[in-house]
């Protein structure tokens, strides 16, 4: 190596010297900040670690099928305790017993079905006695919930407005029906008018309360298409109203001509859209309601991601405030793909 080619060499070496400076300098605009390097080791998983779902109707299918199998399967892989609670019947009274009752144990983390807007003060509860706490299925605005995971019920009524506007041609009689007053019903109701009443040649009938009852589902569309022969489409909004809806058009001899769209998608309504007599399901992705909301929980008691150097000092959650988690369309186009009874 020549004396030249050495002298290049020592010029290139010093001018990166004087750029890495330049680079750094913070009256430049570039410096690095330094971070303490000590992370904080994250709490092992300790096997009587124990999350919480507690629900209203607590062996109702839907909710044992999707909700609860998926909670019970997230708490195996991830080695802790899971254990479900509430009433056997639809009583929100008795949820908010069973969440109260169950504060005083400080489980490591609260799953809760936000089945209705009264059980805010009890969620407040459970938040202040220091318990990790989110809410899934629906909403509870008011109450201080760290999360929540659930469907847009505004959406599901557009979807289901959508499809029953292409099913019918833009024209006839329509109803629907679901839990009349539950928040989440009463968005799903605007979502659909909200689609329908672009329609001048669609006449909606009304809202119809199906109390939660096959039954009455049942019963409501009878006395529907008795009163109304040229009863164009029906929209259910709770898992009991698409079955009820069903019999109902099945008993009168109107399955494919009666255009019905429906929310879920259980063993009967997926048999319904097999016979032809459901033409749409709306189906909630409920196993990611419950999975993701304890993963959640968990991240929160193992402090996962930490956003301060106290999170709880500058009240924050090291978790996703809200979380929609979507919805899924089933036909006769793609049942295959949903129905495991094939």
């Amino acid at each position: 190596m020549g004396p030249k080619h050495q002298i290049k060499i020592v010029l290139l070496f010093l001018a990166s010297i004087f750029f890495v400076a330049q680079g750094c300098d913070p009256s430049k605009g570039a410096y690095t900040r330094e971070q303490s390097s000590e992370v904080e080791v994250a709490k092992p998983v300790d096997e009587n670690e124990e999350y919480v779902m507690v629900t209203t109707f607590v062996n109702f299918p839907m909710y044992v099928n999707h909700d609860q199998a998926a909670f019970l399967r997230w708490g195996k892989k991830m080695g802790v305790k899971t254990t479900v609670l509430g009433p056997t019947e639809w009583d929100v009274v008795a949820q908010i017993g069973v969440i109260e009752q169950v504060i005083p144990s400080k489980p490591a983390g609260l799953l809760i079905n936000g089945t209705d807007p009264a059980i805010a003060s009890a969620i407040d509860k459970a938040v202040d006695a220091g318990i990790p706490t989110v809410v899934y299925d629906s909403e509870i605005p008011n109450s201080k919930r760290h999360a929540f995971l659930g469907t847009d019920w505004y959406e599901i009524g557009q979807l289901q407005g959508e499809a029953l506007v292409e099913l019918i041609h833009g024209k006839g009689k329509i109803a629907y029906m679901g839990l009349v007053g539950q928040t989440n019903m009463e968005n799903g109701f605007r979502g659909l008018l909200d689609v329908v009443k672009k329609y001048p040649g669609i006449e909606v009938l009304g809202k119809y309360d199906s109390k939660g009852s096959t039954e009455n589902a049942a019963k409501i569309t009878a006395d529907l298409i008795a009163a109304n022969p040229d009863l164009a489409g029906v929209c259910g909004f709770d898992a009991i109203s698409g079955p009820g809806i069903g019999l109902a058009i099945k008993e009168a001899g109107k399955a494919g001509k009666i255009k019905v769209t429906t929310v879920d998608w259980e063993p009967e309504h997926l048999r319904l859209v097999r016979e032809g007599v459901i033409d749409v399901l709306i189906g909630q992705k409920r196993e990611l309601f419950t999975w993701y909301g304890a993963q959640f929980l968990y991240d929160m008691v193992h402090k996962t991601n930490q956003l301060s150097a106290d999170d709880q000092k500058a009240g924050i959650t090291n978790v996703p405030f809200a979380v929609n988690t979507g919805l899924l369309k089933i036909t006769k186009d793609n049942i295959d793909l949903f129905d495991p009874s094939k």
